[in-house]
């Protein structure tokens, strides 16, 4: 009777608990995002050269990217539910606070623990797996990843708010949707009955998970795949205003296009990936994101070439991104995931910090962004090539 009432459970649970971490992803993620939509208005204030402009978009990356090896560690132990909760109120510190800096030194320092919000991802995909069943792990992972969406909410709504109420007032508001949804989380998820807190150490089960090969298999390809993605979404904005010259609104709605493009196809690459397996999924982004860097690399024409250039690449990317954590799904354990996950997302956001600042560095030094993209699609094709030769069996 016990496994009937766990079954029941778990079906009653799924639905709930992976809309309310979907979203919960999406609230943090739009906090992470802040920065990027408003470089233009950081840079004509503050008189910032494309090297600084780069390094303000990509600082909150850093600790959103190795802030997740301990928060997925945490949410091993702690469980999802608490975790998202404590990683929403935390955050409210420096959203507050990045509103109300008017120097680059303190943009710079409130920027990094701007970080905080997106170390959500380590928490999440833990939480989903452990209510989805192995074979439906794909799909789950894939639509809670469609919460990276909060990029593109950031980008299409933060310039807008700005205009409307205020840089200091916007971000009062993004508090206190932080605070309702961490209230929402605790009062509102749980954490599936497959799950068990981890005991011992964390240091010895990050040891265990680093010995495993898939650990870096799977951190090399979301390096990629995430950090491509990440990568546009924070730095396209100032991208589409130095290259076609679009206002800053303007560029975030072409920007928030992007995202949602990817937001699309990570669950389709994680549904894809359940059907005809996760390594034919990731050949196909990579080799399509290959192709599209080539393209952009001749800078087409504004609007329908350049345009539907970037909407392909960010559809091979969220392709790639679903794809890589079925592939996780496959080949971790259970009981190893999070620390795993922990492990793989900060590789995927540090994938996402320093091509802003490659792109940066080389549009001071040569005035176009041709030597980034070429860098692009020779990254891609290196993944391409040992994707298929790794992953052969």
């Amino acid at each position: 009777m016990s496994e009937l009432r766990k079954g029941s459970e778990l079906r009653k649970g799924q639905v709930r608990n992976l809309a309310l971490a979907t979203v919960a992803f999406a609230v943090t993620f739009w906090a992470w995002n802040l920065i990027g939509p408003l470089s233009g208005s950081y840079n004509r204030m503050l008189h910032l050269s494309p090297t600084q402009t780069s390094l303000l978009v990509a600082i909150p990356v850093l600790v959103g990217s190795l802030g997740r090896i301990p928060v997925g560690m945490l949410a091993d132990r702690l469980g999802g539910r608490r975790m998202f909760a404590i990683i929403c109120f935390v955050s409210i510190v420096p959203v507050l606070f990045v509103g109300w800096s008017d120097s680059y030194g303190w943009l710079l320092f409130w920027g990094f623990l701007l970080g905080i919000p997106g170390t959500s991802f380590a928490i999440g995909i833990p939480f989903v797996n452990a209510w989805y069943e192995p074979e439906r792990r794909g799909y789950a992972t894939g639509v809670f990843g469609a919460g990276m969406g909060g990029t593109a909410l950031s980008a299409f709504f933060t310039p807008r708010l700005v205009e409307e109420f205020g840089r200091a007032q916007t971000h009062v508001l993004m508090a206190a949707v932080l605070a309702l949804m961490g209230v929402v989380m605790l009062g509102g998820s749980h954490d599936s009955p497959r799950w068990s807190p981890a005991t011992g150490s964390a240091l010895p089960r990050m040891r265990e998970a680093l010995k495993i090969k898939a650990t870096w298999q799977c951190a090399f390809l979301y390096a990629v795949a995430f950090g491509g993605f990440v990568a546009f979404s924070t730095y396209l904005p100032t991208l589409l205003q130095t290259v076609y010259h679009f206002a800053q609104t303007d560029a975030g709605l072409r920007t928030a296009g992007f995202s949602i493009a990817a937001v699309l196809s990570r669950p389709l690459g994680g549904t894809v990936a359940d059907r005809i397996g996760p390594v034919k999924v990731l050949a196909i982004s990579f080799a399509g994101t290959a192709v599209m860097a080539l393209v952009l690399m001749l800078q087409p024409p504004v609007e329908v070439p350049a345009g539907l250039s970037y909407v392909l690449m960010a559809f091979f990317l969220g392709l790639g991104t679903g794809g890589v954590f079925a592939l996780v799904a496959q080949v971790v354990e259970a009981s190893r995931v999070g620390t795993v996950t922990g492990l793989v997302g900060a590789a995927g956001g540090l994938g996402g910090y320093f091509p802003p600042l490659v792109m940066g560095v080389v549009y001071a030094a040569t005035g176009a962004y041709t030597v980034g993209y070429v860098l692009l699609a020779v990254t891609a094709a290196v993944a391409l090539v040992y994707t298929l030769r790794a992953f052969r069996r």
